[in-house]
């Protein structure tokens, strides 16, 4: 199934749990009038329908059984059976982290979800989730932009020692870490919780208090910053990787009549399409209808598919699935050791098979190997 018949059908499911929502309303803004928030029939409604209380625990719960597992074990793999790191190696192992730290929060959004998009947890937990949620995004565009580079570099220049410098990726990826975190603190300057009395429930991150005195200024600074993120966050990024991408297939097409470079364009297509289904999904949606959203709210429009933005945010989620992917078309050495870590096989005993091996000749004669050092050994393979 490719990447646009796979959003097809998520789509479709969306579209049949959200049916009995209503699709006008101002869009999850609850109005604040003598510091009581209330919402209109539609967007109660759409809090109370199948999309948000069973498709999007749904997404969730897969997210976070898948997540976890293969992301945990891409750390273990990193953190202590590659012996020799290498760049790309140090810009997947900071990838896996990220969707690992985001993954662990996930029962508290099925949980969230399950009990009618009623928040229990208090302020802030929401807030560090909600921070966990975006620097997650932003930080799986970024390391996946690093890691399309390094693939170039290496493949266009293969002499050059810099595809080896362990110190610039450990660089890269501290100053990626830091420019998360410090972007990230916008979002804990405000409150993300509120309390619908209408409906009795906590919302967290659903709802935009928006003030009947001054409804611009309630949204203007979250489109800002949702503007900028999404520009040097995403945008950016997604320019730097289809140029690296382009510069990579034509530098492999240059050398067709090597059986290497032949291979290194297999592998190189399939990395591509891998990174190209996880934008289609999780990234290139949300980023649009982020921006959409506050822009429409800022605008005062009565109807900005809210339904659209909130699934378009639970399909971001889906990419602590797919960056595993990326980890096991594009490293050799990672699908070794997470077959071994799966076979209980430790570094020690796959070391010794390869080094009895490589003492082994071949015996044309016998058509087996021979021991190096004895003739009279063999070992038939």
């Amino acid at each position: 199934m490719d990447s646009k018949s796979m959003l097809s059908v998520l789509l479709l499911i969306c579209c049949a749990f959200a049916e009995n929502a209503p699709p006008k309303g101002r869009g999850f803004a609850g109005i604040k009038i003598e510091n009581v928030v209330t919402l209109d029939s539609a967007a109660s409604a759409t809090l109370k329908s199948g999309l948000t209380t069973v498709f999007f625990p749904i997404i969730y719960t897969l997210v976070f059984v898948v997540g976890l597992t293969a992301n945990g074990m891409a750390v273990w793999v990193f953190l202590f059976r590659t012996k020799k790191k290498h760049p790309s190696s140090i810009y997947m192992a900071n990838l896996a982290l990220a969707d690992l730290l985001f993954v662990i929060w996930m029962p508290l959004k099925i949980s969230y979800h399950v009990n009618g998009n009623n928040w229990i947890y208090g302020e802030p937990l929401c807030k560090i989730l909600v921070s966990f949620f975006y620097g997650n995004m932003y930080c799986s565009v970024l390391f996946i932009t690093c890691l399309s580079m390094q693939r170039y570099w290496v493949v266009a220049h293969p002499m050059s020692t810099q595809k080896k410098n362990n110190k610039v990726a450990i660089g890269v990826c501290l100053s990626v870490w830091a420019f998360i975190w410090i972007t990230s603190i916008p979002l804990y300057l405000y409150d993300h919780t509120v309390k619908i009395e209408n409906m009795n429930i906590t919302t967290c991150h659903d709802v935009n208090v928006i003030d009947a005195n001054d409804p611009q200024s309630s949204v203007k600074h979250a489109l800002f910053y949702f503007m900028f993120m999404s520009t040097v966050s995403f945008f950016v990024p997604c320019i730097v990787i289809v140029v690296a991408y382009i510069l990579l297939l034509k530098t492999l097409g240059d050398n067709v009549v090597d059986s290497t470079a032949a291979k290194s364009r297999k592998k190189a297509i399939v990395l591509i399409f891998v990174v190209l289904v996880t934008f289609v999904i999780c990234f290139i949606p949300s980023n649009f209808m982020l921006v959409l959203h506050y822009a429409l709210l800022n605008g005062g429009e009565v109807n900005n598919g809210y339904g659209v933005y909130i699934t378009s945010l639970c399909l971001t989620s889906l990419n602590s699935c797919l960056d595993p992917f990326i980890y096991y078309f594009v490293s050799d050495e990672f699908r070794e050791h997470v077959r071994n870590t799966l076979l209980c096989r430790s570094n020690r005993t796959v070391e010794q098979e390869k080094a009895t091996f490589s003492s082994m000749k071949y015996s044309k004669k016998s058509k087996s190997f021979v021991s190096g050092s004895s003739n009279t050994e063999s070992s038939h393979c």
